[in-house]
């Protein structure tokens, strides 16, 4: 097998560090702020139903320089760190020259960083790779999906002529999947498989892992059952949230994971699934030999090395989360926030406001760039989905969103912005001991009462992965990396 592409020392800095900004000036940035030229013209967002990338606004603007702040594409901005940009700023050359290994020494790395068994594993280039050859190999004449949700969900199968039957998530229940209701649906239906997104996308509605179980046990008789975990990583309402284990040893059952967004390289495209052998072994059978790039060999080399600062990487991600919801909804009245457990939040505009308009003129006037949900099934222009990014970042999104919305730049919040709390039972800390709390209104639109935390570890095993049986593959566990992959990242 051929080997890995040299990583070089852990130490970074110097001409590598500088090397990547210069290179990778584009993610590398601490506070993700991008350099477009001129004024974008707004037409270029309502050409298709994606947001446009980064090259094409670059490639959209004029002479004149100006930031755009990205609340758009979800991805992690506290990692890579820029130690880790050094070293692929120094690497450069060495990745864009050579042929990376095949997919299975890389898989196979993975794995060993994980704790997963390699046969009950396929990595793809990108979650949306993996997604085409499900509904390829796996699905039959029908699926069934919670609208809204991620998109390719809906569009692949529609695209090859599935039957694809939508079961709507109500906003008066915001947007929060009932698994009993939704396995009635599919039942009613007659799907032949099933989907659901856990976090969904764009609302971030979590489903407790009890609760995922119980519709796997329900759904067992399907040809399919898909658990999308692409932002389960963000998740901090229980301990052990994924249920990667649980798709390892079940029959009809396959998790789809995306390491672009939790690791912050939506560039690199490379994701995996978790299922049984069998269903893992069909789907890698049909992946080309070299489908992942050397970019994505060299990060998941890397990995192993970084553990500690990916897990305080999400960390700062949820308390950042956690302030910026709280001053979209005190700050900005009129304004529905849902509750989210991903790495953006799902707000609604007052009834009159446009999120097209509003979109345009973040854009244009701001240099703040959001996604409208318009063109979501299931949702309307009135949503917007806001990534969470840090505080300095969210004082310019308040002030454009409260110019629009009150008609004045006056609108701008006059209380200074909170910085994120390094613990999430600790208060928030404050720019100065004379800073009174931000004001509190009341919800119109109160959420539920959340469910009780489902236990960590539901089988009584001192390990967050059971053990497949006897007859089956031995599953790798984690040793030092318990901590950090086994109940986040598996």
């Amino acid at each position: 097998m051929t080997a890995p592409p040299p990583v070089g020392g852990r130490a970074g800095g110097g001409s590598n560090r500088g090397a990547a900004r210069l290179v990778l000036s584009t993610v590398a940035h601490p506070h993700w702020r991008h350099a477009l030229a001129g004024h974008i013209d707004p037409s270029l967002l309502r050409r298709n139903a994606h947001s446009p990338s980064f090259f094409a606004l670059s490639r959209a603007g004029g002479t004149d320089q100006a930031e755009l702040v990205d609340f758009c594409i979800p991805c992690n901005p506290y990692f890579p760190t820029p130690e880790m940009f050094g070293r692929l700023g120094g690497m450069l050359e060495t990745i864009l020259k050579y042929y990376p290994s095949d997919a299975d020494t890389i898989t196979a790395e993975l794995c060993g960083t994980l704790g997963l068994n390699p046969q009950t594993v396929a990595m793809g280039n990108g979650s949306t790779e993996l997604i085409t050859w499900i509904d390829h190999l796996l699905v039959r004449e029908s699926l069934a999906v919670p609208i809204p949700t991620f998109g390719r969900w809906t569009d692949q199968p529609l695209e090859t002529g599935k039957r694809v039957d939508m079961y709507p998530l109500r906003e008066s229940r915001d947007f929060a999947l009932d698994v009993d209701d939704f396995a009635a649906f599919v039942r009613a239906r007659g799907s032949r498989a099933a989907v659901i997104c856990n976090p969904n996308n764009p609302d971030g509605g979590y489903v407790h892992r009890r609760d995922v179980l119980r519709l796997l046990d329900r759904l067992v008789d399907l040809d399919l059952v898909v658990v999308d975990e692409s932002f389960i990583d963000f998740v901090d309402a229980e301990p052990a949230p994924s249920v990667a284990d649980e798709a390892a040893i079940r029959p009809n059952v396959i998790v789809l994971k995306s390491l672009g967004k939790n690791f912050g390289l939506h560039g690199i495209r490379f994701g995996y699934l978790v299922a049984n052998p069998a269903l893992a072994g069909r789907v890698r059978s049909a992946l080309p030999k070299w489908n992942l790039n050397s970019f994505a060999e060299v990060m998941v080399f890397l990995l192993k090395e970084y553990r500690a600062e990916y897990r305080t990487s999400l960390a700062r991600l949820a308390a950042d989360r956690r302030t910026m919801t709280d001053q979209l909804d005190s700050l900005l009245p009129g304004l529905r926030v849902f509750s989210s457990q991903g790495n953006f939040v799902l707000v609604k505009l007052p009834d009159g406001k446009d999120g097209v308009q509003l979109r345009d003129y973040l854009l244009s006037e701001h240099g703040v760039f959001v996604r409208e949900c318009g063109n979501k099934l299931g949702a309307d222009s009135s949503f917007l989905r806001l990534v969470v990014r840090p505080p300095q970042d969210v004082r310019r999104l308040l002030t454009g969103i409260g110019a629009f919305l009150y008609g004045t730049e006056k609108a701008r919040p006059t209380v200074p912005l909170l910085s994120p709390s390094p613990r999430s039972d600790a208060p928030p800390l404050r720019p100065g001991a004379d800073v009174p709390p931000l004001p509190r209104r009341a919800d119109p639109h109160p959420s539920p009462s959340p469910r009780p935390e489902a236990p960590a570890h539901l089988y009584g095993a001192p390990e967050p992965i059971p053990s497949a049986p006897p007859a089956g593959p031995p599953v790798l566990r984690p040793s030092s990396l318990e901590d950090v992959y086994s109940t986040r990242s598996i």
